[in-house]
């Protein structure tokens, strides 16, 4: 009988949703059926929509979010415990419902409320197992459920955290997961002839990922009027979209994209990637071998990730400001930095070695010819 996984994701930003299609994908070469869930959605569309902009309003004041995640969610205070069980009165019968009629195997979390109430199910269905994916350095109350079979996180950091909650908790360290694309990534010379990129121009790429946060229009404009070629890419905000066409419109240094899967070609053929320390999108860079400048603005997690990453090393930070980004790019375009050897090896045997200690043996999965063809560092091949 065919095995099913639900991933449970949410709405917040693009990274939830590639966390979701890279797993799914670990689950479908192994012969698994994968169906993905919005844990928002499941709370309704009037519940489920207020959640979102209220999220979504509290992000936008930083002080606020700061407030909420430092001294509430990330201690686990009642104002967090009572968030919590707030959520899980809506979203744990309808999730159950959920199974009732798509039964599955498997609930992997990659979102907090998701997690949270796929350990409430644990309770009443014991054959049901359910792992956690969280990818912040600092793994908050919520996300650190009980009757969770196992959390996959991605630094010591992350794992310190779970058991500050769950002392005797299953967890792994494994890396983001990225998708085979990113591997197989043409060298810089060929993708800048796809986008048209001069071979000697100094190419920088601003990624909005769903949130958009930062200065993304005046950067983008303030880049290119200092000699800079900016690829910039609005994602889903249709605002942000228009606002970049309406800039790159007779100013040939400007690109502008919405949303486009051409993200790793896009990544290739920059000399640096300017977004917010998300863990999976500063992953895709390494991959690729590109250096990041990282842009502080997002608030709560986005501040202890953004510290992860500079210690991870190939990534600066900058002041959040039109100035401030070009500031900081334009003294990466001094320093002559360029294409680094990608040194990141396949994410799926970490993830596969993990899953076995809760009897999720997925033998048949194969390792994707793309990761070979990129382990030449492209300082080769260009």
């Amino acid at each position: 009988m065919t095995e099913t996984a639900t991933m449970l994701t949410g709405p917040l930003g693009l990274g939830h949703e590639m966390m979701a299609r890279g797993c799914g994908r670990l689950f479908e070469r192994s012969g698994w059926r994968v169906r993905q869930l919005d844990s928002m959605s499941l709370l309704g569309p009037w519940r489920g929509g207020v959640g979102e902009r209220l999220f979504k309003g509290l992000v936008a004041v930083p002080g606020l979010y700061d407030g909420l995640h430092f001294a509430h969610l990330r201690t686990g205070s009642r104002l967090a415990d009572r968030i919590d069980r707030a959520s899980n009165a809506r979203l744990v019968p309808a999730l159950r419902s959920e199974l009732e009629r798509h039964p599955a195997d498997l609930l992997f979390s990659v979102f907090a409320t998701g997690a949270s109430a796929a350990g409430k199910l644990k309770a009443e269905m014991p054959g049901l197992r359910s792992v956690v994916l969280c990818t912040d350095v600092s793994v908050h109350r919520i996300w650190a459920a009980e009757g969770t079979d196992l959390f996959l996180v991605t630094s010591t950091a992350a794992e310190a955290s779970v058991r500050r909650y769950l002392p005797r908790a299953a967890v792994a360290v494994v890396p983001p997961p990225v998708r085979p694309e990113f591997y197989a990534a043409p060298p810089q010379q060929q993708a800048r002839k796809a986008f048209g990129v001069s071979a000697d121009a100094f190419c920088v790429l601003v990624i909005d990922s769903g949130w958009g946060f930062g200065p993304l229009l005046g950067a983008v404009s303030e880049m290119a009027d200092a000699g800079l070629h900016v690829l910039a890419v609005a994602g889903r905000d249709r605002k942000i979209e228009r606002g970049l066409r309406q800039l790159a419109a007779g100013r040939p240094r400007i690109t502008p994209f919405g949303f486009t899967d051409r993200v790793p070609e896009l990544m290739a053929a920059a000399d640096v990637i300017v977004a917010l320390p998300g863990a999976v999108t500063c992953a895709e860079a390494r991959v690729v071998g590109r250096h990041l400048l990282l842009l502080d603005v997002m608030p709560g997690h986005g501040r202890d990730n953004l510290q992860h990453e500079l210690e991870l090393g190939e990534a600066g930070a900058c002041v959040p400001t039109p100035g401030g980004v070009t500031a900081s790019a334009l003294a990466l375009r001094d320093q002559a930095v360029g294409p680094l050897p990608s040194r990141v090896p396949p994410w799926e045997p970490a993830y596969l070695a993990a899953l076995r200690r809760i009897g999720l043996d997925l033998q048949s999965w194969k390792e994707p010819s793309a990761h070979v063809a990129h382990a030449i560092p492209e300082s080769a091949v260009v």
